[in-house]
């Protein structure tokens, strides 16, 4: 049987969205619903697969079914494409299974050429608004379709505003726009070196191809890697009917959110614009009014309305974003989608839904994006600073958070400062979906234009950036990257805080405080510990962290670093004679100066952790990061050994290596220096005879990582002389204490070997990070370099090092489970490389049966509610 590549409104339903995109599948709903739907048809995301399969051409298959499905569509409405008597006009609009607002390309006005313009002025009596929809519609064709740009156009209407005096495009008549319509078609011939289309449906199969196309834009790549959305999954195609909200003043435009998306409440939030087409309320063009004033506008559309807002929120028992048009007082509903919103709204929202009887908790759970949350964790404005600074403007509060930096003016500025370590905050006239890598690397963003359904806002909120739009107050001067604000000038690299929440904009920066979990992030953090059935640990080096960890949730340490801890105040002066000495019994010497200070980070640990595992991995790095360059510690590391300079220098030279990843480092250092290991070991258990002493009811049991074994025998080695002192510590202390020794998995020779090494490991570790470098042979301080070209190449959809590779890094870390788990049944093992945090790996180290993963203090309830949702969808499924 042919593959079904078009389905029409009426064939469609909410289940499916894969199929249909999110855009496709919601029109099938809301028109199986009952609801004021302006008709057309879907083209299915396979189709867009097919598309590219077929070297970006439309086949025959498809293309006989989209033409099929016109005649069907004219018959719905009653009108034909390029009528003299009723012309049809529909729009074509993307809508993949994942919502990414503003990332690809619509087109508006679809069907006109000069005769159906004359129609259509004569029909409506109306000939300014058929004018505005054409000019409307080549400007748009010539951008997304043959890529001519808008700036183009932009100029043309500033130029044609100047000349008759106006400031707003309504301003301008029906001769006015008339005019700029043959402008623009002039701009388009000079540009393309052809006529302007003419025949509705070869625009209509320009259109589809631009948007099948825009799936592979840039600024849509950069998304979907950000929300880890698939390249695979394509884009569906929606054609519709056309509704007019430009027609005059009884017409009109508007997007709503049946909940508001930066704080949960539970009110209809949105705005709108008569005599206007969407794009101007998206695009931030014109400032809108809000959704209330519709109320006065028009009572009775109104009404209707918020009938309609019940109606879709009580079917998807979530928040809905709507896009609505209003033609000479009649309601249309172009669009629903469960809207984006805050962390703070998330939370919000899901217990309010959970409270109002309409999910349970652990739909609650499952529907929080747990990315989302990092934002919550993140500083907000010390209070006290906060009440003593006075706002310079206000605008709109359309992203919370707190923001200060210092001020660029373009997207690559914001992205060249941000590399350079600059903490910068991003001011535009209004962003464009092409600013989306200057959004990322911007701490805030503050826009002259748009409201809070703006690109700007609903991006910003997607992102968990902090954004203020619509500070009219701003005089701006891009070309001189500059403005004016409160009478003050602010020139590039100037300071400037931002209040997301509240939309205050101050002078200077504002110093900040540390989040914390209560109110309704405690209750889902909560919801989310009953379904989880993995270990949430953390890694950390310091008590601070660890007990930062402790109050985010976390169940123990994966990670502790000692070499993090050679850095401290005059330690490196002794581990740096220890280095350079020649001899065991200085090397002896200089390690005793040590013990009493590792041993103290290690009561620190334990008693943070209030007898909660902890793992503390011994020494990893190579020698050579700890020597001294500058000549006068030099100087004083040489005095220190009885040494010349030049003797130091020589040793230091003799510690370079040619390939710090695979060198002398991790278990070859104790293998060459086993009094390192001894010391650490003592270190260790010194610090838990202690904390056990000091607390009897608590369960001390140290867990001791051996970094970097390959082979069984390397194991074996230093694990004998870490049991040996550990052994002669506690039997000389009087009391008992139990302690394990086991090793890091992060070689893959010890994936592949793990059954050998589990018969003398008390447990495994995943050390990603190093796993991931091995496997792939690349260093992740070098894949920068040319990571983007991969991107751009496709051979890469995400950096292995920040979402984990389940292919082949995942298919040895399965290996090591299967051989490892029945040579020693209680092996337990955990994750503690950066993937800890990042929610599709965690999804994955739940399937693949590990105990616990391990990860930041400040990514720990990510991980929690990663972890449960994980463990949601494996129930279900």
């Amino acid at each position: 049987m042919a593959t079904k590549w078009v389905y029409m409104f009426t064939e469609g339903n909410a289940t499916m969205r894969n199929l249909l995109g999110g855009k496709g599948s919601n029109l099938a709903e809301m028109t199986s619903l009952g609801l004021p739907v302006p008709q057309g048809f879907t083209i299915t995301t396979e189709a867009c697969t097919q598309y590219y399969e077929d070297g970006k051409k439309i086949n025959d298959e498809i293309m006989e079914q989209i033409m099929e499905s016109i005649v069907k569509m004219e018959e719905i409405t009653g009108k034909k494409f390029g009528d003299k008597e009723n012309p049809l006009l529909v729009s074509v609009r993307s809508g993949a299974r994942a919502s990414m607002p503003g990332m690809m390309d619509t087109i508006l006005n679809l069907g006109l050429n000069e005769e159906v313009v004359e129609v259509l002025a004569a029909k409506s009596g109306n000939p300014r608004w058929a004018w505005d929809c054409y000019r409307r519609f080549i400007q748009m064709y010539s951008d997304v379709v043959m890529e001519v740009g808008k700036k183009y156009f932009e100029e043309l209407i500033d130029k044609m505003k100047e000349e008759k005096g106006v400031t707003q495009d309504v301003d301008l008549t029906a001769e006015d726009l008339k005019e700029l319509a043959n402008q623009f078609k002039a701009e388009y011939k000079e540009m393309i070196g052809a006529e302007f289309p003419t025949d509705p449906k070869e625009q209509l199969m320009g259109a589809i191809k631009a948007v099948f196309r825009s799936w592979d834009n840039p600024r849509a790549n950069v998304y979907r890697r950000d929300n880890d959305i698939p390249y695979s999954w394509g884009t569906a195609v929606n054609v519709q009917m056309m509704a007019f909200g430009n027609m005059g003043e009884t017409s009109g435009t508007g997007v709503a959110f049946t909940r508001d998306p930066a704080t949960g409440e539970k009110k209809l939030m949105g705005e709108f614009l008569m005599n206007a087409q969407g794009e101007d309320v998206v695009a931030g063009v014109r400032t809108p009014q809000k959704i209330d004033q519709l109320k006065e506008v028009m009572p009775e559309v109104f009404n209707q309305f918020v009938e309609i807002c019940d109606t879709l929120e009580n079917h998807y028992r979530d928040m809905q974003d709507m896009e609505f048009t209003i033609e000479d007082k009649k309601l249309y509903m172009l669009q629903t989608r469960n809207g984006k919103r805050t962390a703070q709204a998330a939370l919000k929202i899901a217990c309010d839904l959970v409270d109002e009887g309409m999910i349970t908790e652990e739909k609650a759970v499952a529907m929080i994006d747990p990315r989302n949350l990092d934002t919550l964790l993140h500083p907000q404005f010390d209070a006290a600073a906060l009440k003593a600074a006075e706002p310079v403007a206000r605008a709109l509060g359309a992203s919370p958070g707190a923001a200060c930096g210092k001020i660029v003016f373009t997207a690559e500025d914001a992205k060249a400062w941000a590399a350079k370590g600059e903490k910068v905050v991003l001011v535009r006239l209004e962003t464009s979906p092409e600013d989306i890598e200057g959004m990322k690397a911007a701490q805030g963003i503050l826009t002259v234009r748009g409201g809070m359904t703006s690109h700007a806002a609903v991006v910003a909120r997607g992102m968990g950036t902090c954004c203020v739009s619509g500070c009219g107050d701003i005089v701006m001067d891009e070309a001189n990257k500059k403005f004016t604000l409160a009478g003050k000038e602010y020139h590039e690299g100037d300071a400037i805080s931002l209040d997301g929440s509240t939309g205050n904009i101050y002078d200077g920066l504002i110093p900040t405080v540390d989040a914390t979990i209560a109110g309704e992030f405690g209750r889902i953090m909560g919801w989310a510990d009953k379904f989880r059935t993995m270990n949430v640990r953390t890694n950390a080096d310091t008590p601070a962290d660890a007990r930062k960890a402790r109050e985010l949730g976390a169940e123990g340490i994966g990670l502790c670093r000692t070499e993090h801890m050679f850095f401290e105040g005059n330690r490196i002066d002794a581990f740096r004679e220890m280095i350079c000495s020649e001899t065991l019994e200085e090397r002896e010497a200089a390690l005793e100066k040590i013990l009493p200070e590792q041993q103290g980070d290690f009561e620190g640990l334990f008693e943070a952790l209030e007898g909660n595992p902890v793992t503390i991995r011994f020494l990893d790095p190579p020698l050579h990061e700890f020597v001294p360059t500058e000549e006068e510690d030099i100087k004083k590391l040489a005095d220190a050994q009885g040494k010349t300079v030049e003797q130091i220098k020589t040793i230091i030279d003799s510690l370079h290596e040619f390939n710090p990843m695979m060198g002398h480092r991790g278990c070859r250092l104790a293998v060459t220096y086993p009094e390192i290991a001894k010391m650490q070991t003592k270190a260790v258990i010194r610090a838990a005879i202690n904390v056990k002493k000091a607390h009897p009811d608590w369960n001390v049991c140290p867990e001791i990582m051996i970094p970097l074994i390959g082979d069984i025998k390397e194991l074996k080695y230093v694990k004998k002389f870490v049991v040996e002192t550990a052994d002669a510590e506690i039997a000389a202390s009087g009391i008992e204490l139990k302690y394990e020794v086991g090793t890091m998995i992060e070689i893959p020779r010890a994936a592949l070997t793990a059954d050998e090494i589990a018969k003398e490991a008390d447990f495994f570790c995943f050390g990603t990070n190093d796993l991931t470098q091995m496997t792939y042979g690349f260093s992740r301080d070098d894949a920068g370099k040319f990571l983007d070209a991969y991107y751009d190449a496709k051979i890469f959809e995400s950096d292995p090092f920040a979402r984990l590779d389940q292919i082949g890094v995942g298919k040895l870390m399965e290996t090591a489970i299967k051989l490892g788990k029945p040579a020693n049944p209680n092996l337990h093992i955990g994750i503690c490389g950066e993937h800890g945090g990042d929610p599709s790996s965690v999804e994955f180290c739940n399937k693949i049966g590990l105990n616990y993963v391990s990860c930041s203090p400040f990514r720990v309830p990510i991980a929690r509610l990663a972890a449960a949702q994980a463990a949601i969808n494996a129930k279900n499924a």
